[in-house]
């Protein structure tokens, strides 16, 4: 078999350029571990940059966002003295969509198989061959027998375990990760959301988030500690242990009901540098993670496919490889803003276990900052919203 650029990963960012790359009358080929139901059982996040709808509407697929999507004009910032609002049509003209990563998947999916475009799923023991010559081909394995697909590019949008970033030498990438003294426990809950916008709380028993998926689905977050389990936290006490970290009238408000899913994740920074090499490319986890505060995890990886997909589409269209030259210095400098900002942001609303009375008195100064200065405001919105492209 033989394409233009082999996909490696089923999830958004690989079948969002699959889709980017089909409209301008590229080839590709997507290859995905596991089945389309499993991709789609996976809880995400779900606020969407401006950048993203975008693109969505580029690849042909905004259909059903704009029709169900919440569009948000700003975001709430809860702490232990009050709450205020941050407004991000005001003070930078643009909005966050509210839809569900899952959703944007599903979307995917319909738009690749409609167009008839090639998926393959269940592939085994995937690997890249010759990415750093002019020819480079990917291997897997499927009920026992070796496939081959030869191809120009190869990109990894496989997450932060697949082989794709593996393949590049240790000799060429280099790595920088920090790790965070503590997860997110989350539920999802059949109950309409406490708030129309996300509520972001800061407390001393620590961090809280209110988000929504619809008006009847919701989806709550408590900083917890990395050691503890989901079946460590019964529905009852998840609930109690959010309203303690709620203003009262918000927690007075909560309508709680039991969990459809409860799952702890852990909170990291992690880059990869570069995201190129030869003909293989990073998207995605693949390259980078960032805390889930601000939501930036799906929004980066959008990034990325902008920029892959524009430097393929120069490549192909016009014969030009300054866009593929310069891809990884592209995306890592957005990429780097994005974990600048998902750093400050975790930092202002968690507490630390190493933190002493001084550093908790500068948190609550940044939080005086922020609620008493716009240009403050101004900053955290334009990087809320999505920093263009």
């Amino acid at each position: 078999m033989r394409t233009q650029v082999v996909i490696i990963g089923g999830g958004p960012s690989g079948l969002l350029l699959s889709q980017l790359l089909h409209v301008r009358g590229i080839e590709s080929v997507v290859l995905e571990r596991k089945t389309r139901d499993y991709v789609l059982s996976r809880i995400r996040a779900g606020v969407l940059e401006r950048g993203l709808f975008d693109l969505m509407r580029e690849a042909g697929i905004a259909g059903r966002m704009e029709r169900e999507g919440y569009p948000h004009d700003g975001t709430l910032i809860a702490h232990e003295d009050g709450i205020f609002r941050i407004d991000f049509k005001e003070l930078t003209g643009h909005t966050v969509m509210v839809y569900g990563q899952t959703e944007v998947t599903r979307d995917l999916y319909d738009a690749r198989e409609k167009a008839g475009g090639a998926i393959e799923f269940e592939v085994e023991d995937v690997q890249i061959h010759d990415a750093d010559s002019e020819t480079p081909h990917v291997t897997f394995h499927r009920d026992g027998v070796e496939h081959r697909i030869d191809c120009d590019f190869v990109a990894g949008c496989d997450g932060f375990y697949g082989v794709s970033r593996q393949t590049i030498p240790t000799t060429v990438r280099r790595e920088y990760e920090k790790t965070y003294p503590f997860g997110w426990l989350g539920i999802l809950s059949e109950t309409p959301p406490v708030s129309d916008e996300l509520i972001y709380a800061t407390s001393e028993r620590g961090f809280a988030l209110c988000s929504m998926r619809n008006r009847n689905l919701s989806r709550y977050y408590i900083q917890c500690n990395l050691s503890d389990k989901p079946e460590d936290w019964s529905d009852d006490a998840f609930w109690q242990e959010l309203k303690r970290r709620l203003p009262q009238d918000v927690a007075e408000a909560l309508v709680t009901g039991p969990s459809i899913e409860k799952s702890i994740a852990p909170l990291r920074s992690f880059v990869c540098e570069p995201m190129r090499w030869g003909r293989l490319f990073l998207c995605g986890d693949a390259a980078h993670i960032v805390p889930p505060t601000g939501a930036k995890g799906l929004n980066t990886a959008a990034s990325d496919v902008h920029y892959l997909y524009n430097a393929l589409q120069q490549f192909y269209e016009e014969r030009d490889p300054e866009g593929i030259d310069r891809y990884s210095e592209r995306a890592l400098a957005r990429v780097w803003k994005a974990e600048r900002f998902s750093w400050w942001f975790s930092s202002l609303m968690h507490r630390f276990p190493e933190q002493n009375a001084f550093d908790i008195r500068m948190q609550r100064a940044e939080l005086d900052f922020l609620e008493s200065n716009r240009a403050a405001q101004a900053a955290m919105a334009e990087n809320y919203v999505g920093l263009p492209y």
